[in-house]
């Protein structure tokens, strides 16, 4: 099965090797993968801060370079949620709308492609810690990826995985929402760090970096003595 990785911004700055592990993963699971070198933002932070025209500048030039792609898979839910936007986006565009619903029904997010696609539930990874993960909202509520992440750390052998209380609440990143809305941002994050204290995890898990970088910085400032880890991180441990 041949695959394309859509690295994300903050995968491809911040974490480069979530963008390795992806790739590994896949490979070891029987895929080619190929990583289409025009590919850029997807749109999503000009999108959300009303710039429209912008945004579908970055749109427009992800459709172009996936075009020939059979799969399109990203390691962050909330990137790959922003893809499924785009029939929406140019329902009106008679030159895009048909390329903007083929990239968004071959997108997947990683853990949703391994298997809700390929119907993989282990991947042969061996991680020994005690782990709590944290859902992102956009891989929740706007792609509805739940149950894969929790199918595949279950399966992880020597990791010992607890709930995270009050999961289901944001952390306060929210891309520009933590810029534009910090003192409420802060809070939330606060909120966040504290329930992830509760568990006694050593490692917080989550399928988008956005998430990690905010509660992983609260939890350093706090002191916390939690890693984070992107998901790819420990299925690749092996």
């Amino acid at each position: 099965m041949k695959v394309s990785l859509f690295i994300t911004c903050l995968c491809d700055m911040f974490s480069t090797d979530v963008g390795k592990d992806t790739v590994e993963i896949l490979e070891r699971v029987g895929c080619e993968v190929d990583f289409p070198e025009a590919q850029t933002c997807c749109g999503q932070p000009a999108y959300n801060s009303g710039y429209l025209t912008d945004a579908k500048e970055s749109m427009k030039q992800m459709m172009k370079a996936f075009q020939f792609s059979d799969y399109v898979v990203g390691p962050s839910g909330s990137c790959v949620g922003m893809l499924k936007e785009y029939p929406e986006i140019f329902k009106n565009d008679l030159v895009w709308k048909e390329e903007a619903e083929k990239l968004a029904a071959k997108s997947f997010e990683l853990t949703q492609f391994l298997v809700d696609v390929l119907g993989v539930v282990d991947v042969g990874s061996t991680f020994k810690g005690k782990i709590t993960y944290h859902p992102s909202c956009h891989m929740m509520r706007i792609l509805g990826v739940k149950e894969a992440p929790m199918t595949l750390l279950r399966h992880v052998e020597g990791a010992e995985l607890v709930e995270l209380p009050i999961k289901e609440d944001c952390c306060g990143f929210g891309g520009t929402f933590a810029v534009k809305n910090s003192v409420i941002s802060g809070e939330m994050v606060k909120e966040k760090s504290a329930h992830v204290a509760e568990t006694g995890a050593e490692y917080l898990v989550s399928g988008d970096m956005g998430c990690l970088l905010n509660i992983g910085g609260r939890m350093k400032r706090e002191g916390k003595n939690v890693k984070v880890a992107h998901i790819t991180g420990i299925l690749n441990q092996h």
